[in-house]
């Protein structure tokens, strides 16, 4: 099975400018599809981008669009989360999961693999 660990997290300032990484191993991610979500505490875990594996389009969520950049790296099996412009609003875990199906869909429920997650928090 694939295995997804994330990293990249940390304490940050508004108006900062962070990138998460998404190592997969176990697999290849021929035919799927990767995503990223996040949580905050007391909050459902919240669509944030997805594409499929060989694809060139990316789908955003609504908070993100504009600030976040999703982009994939075939060669290291990993996909990355650029995130600019952050905001306190933006402060969770971002968790990072694949679709083997291919779907990419911004349901969480159609992801089978997920990763731990890794907390950015963004100060005032």
């Amino acid at each position: 099975q694939v295995q997804l660990v994330e990293s990249g997290g940390g304490l940050v300032q508004t108006g900062d400018s962070l990138r998460l990484s998404c190592a997969a191993s176990g697999g290849t991610l021929s035919g799927h599809a990767m995503g990223w979500f996040r949580q905050a505490p007391g909050k459902e875990r919240e669509f944030v981008a997805a594409a499929r594996w060989g694809a060139v389009s990316t789908n955003y969520g609504d908070s993100v669009k504009g600030r976040f950049t999703f982009s994939r790296d075939y060669a290291r099996n990993t996909v990355y989360l650029q995130m600019n412009s952050l905001k306190p609003e933006d402060t969770a875990v971002y968790y990072c999961a694949a679709d083997r199906h291919g779907v990419g869909s911004s349901d969480k429920s159609r992801y089978e693999y997920w990763g731990q997650g890794t907390q950015v928090t963004v100060s005032s």
